[in-house]
């Protein structure tokens, strides 16, 4: 900001100046004169250096505002930290349609025959039929479907299930989904060619790719004209039209509105407390919702029961020690087995009373549980869980045998 001189300063100054410089005035002696100069030029200089710290304080402070007013109309700026590189790229591991994103490797369909069959052939079969629990990967589809890009037999209501390949039109969604979420009890352990390699097998099984076919991020997108249901995709417009009704319908209230839900589905009794209690399985971000499923359904409404004491509001979750019953939650042990029932395999108390009296029990289980098996509890075998220590391993194989408690 400039600052204007009083008119009588500035008229001072610039008599001064003509004085200074009129040949016809009268000059003092040498040394007066220097002397003058001298105090003339100190002066100068002293107001100079005055100007420019009251220029200097004036920007720090008109700085210092515009921080303080960016500050109170972004307060979100201080917060956090910007991820770094390898944080984003920890992330960012999803595969676009058009394969941006997709790494370099190559994988051939006889490695991925080798990888199907000692990490995937447990739940989903030796040719991706499954088992009774999952839906074949495999099945349904023709070369003339591979022709045309349209699966017949979805068109047919008669068609006893649709499989994986039926469905899939996109290869990259395939490739994706093996990369973030197989095999099921250790998603994310693939190394990148083992991925491309196992898509080819599924592909090959599918009549996509011939037996000698290698899979690789330059050839992937002509692999995908050979997809199947590639043409098979439905653009919904309620998603896309603006104009269009939208497809979830709400009410607008603005006075007297219903403060609580009502109980629109429940879990089923013999489901209950099938994985574990919900209750500790929360996120340790934000509220916890998990039902404690230890405990009876409630009877009452929510807020009736909270109102009551009958039900405590929703806490955070708390970290337990890590018990046995933990490290079987933790290695996914409860997605195929109950506690007290039968789920893809036994529940952990069939076990234990199969088990009992058995000297040679815990020596058996505890091979099973590290190097798996079938045929003990039906056609569904056991995979191997070789990322356990032998600590873990013998510490799950007791309390199996205890009862699960």
């Amino acid at each position: 900001m400039f600052k204007f001189l009083k008119p009588q300063v500035s008229v001072v100054l610039l008599l001064t100046s003509f004085f200074c410089s009129s040949a016809s005035i009268a000059q003092p002696s040498g040394n007066q004169a220097a002397g003058n100069q001298a105090a003339g030029n100190q002066a100068t200089g002293n107001k100079a250096t005055g100007n420019q710290a009251t220029g200097n304080q004036a920007t720090g402070n008109q700085a210092a505002g515009a921080q303080a007013v960016g500050a109170l109309a972004k307060p979100w700026l201080n917060l956090g930290r910007a991820a770094t590189p390898a944080e984003v790229k920890a992330w960012d591991i999803d595969v676009r349609s058009d394969f941006v994103g997709l790494p370099k490797g190559s994988g051939s369909v006889a490695k991925g025959e080798e990888v199907w069959e000692a990490k995937c052939a447990s739940c989903h079969g030796t040719f991706g039929e499954s088992n009774e629990v999952f839906t074949p990967i495999v099945g349904g589809t023709s070369k003339k479907d591979i022709e045309t890009g349209l699966v017949a037999n979805l068109a047919r209501p008669d068609f006893p299930q649709r499989t994986t390949m039926m469905k899939l039109s996109t290869v990259s969604t395939l490739w994706d989904y093996i990369n973030r979420a197989m095999p099921w009890n250790a998603p994310k352990s693939l190394k990148v060619d083992e991925v491309y390699a196992v898509t080819a097998y599924i592909l090959h099984l599918a009549e996509v790719l011939p037996s000698d076919f290698s899979l690789n991020d330059q050839n992937i997108a002509e692999v995908q004209k050979r997809i199947p249901n590639r043409s098979g995709k439905v653009k919904f417009i309620g998603l896309w039209d603006l104009k269009a009704k939208p497809d979830v319908q709400g009410e607008l209230c603005m006075s007297n509105c219903k403060v609580s839900a009502e109980v629109a589905s429940i879990l089923p009794e013999f489901a209950r407390n099938a994985h574990g209690n919900i209750a500790e399985q929360n996120r340790f971000v934000g509220a916890s919702r998990g039902v404690d499923t230890t405990k009876p359904p409630l009877k009452e409404p929510l807020k009736v029961a909270i109102a009551s004491g009958i039900a405590d509001s929703p806490k955070l979750a708390v970290a337990a020690p890590k018990t046995p019953l933990a490290l079987a939650k933790e290695q996914n042990c409860l997605a195929c087995h109950g506690v007290d029932q039968k789920m893809v395999g036994p529940g952990f108390r069939e076990v234990a009373v199969r088990y009992k009296g058995n000297i040679k029990a815990e020596a058996t289980l505890i091979t099973k549980i590290s190097q798996g098996g079938s045929g003990n509890w039906g056609q569904i075998p056991m995979p191997a869980q070789p990322q356990l220590g032998s600590e873990d391993v013998k510490t799950l194989a007791r309390w199996i045998l205890e009862g699960a408690k």
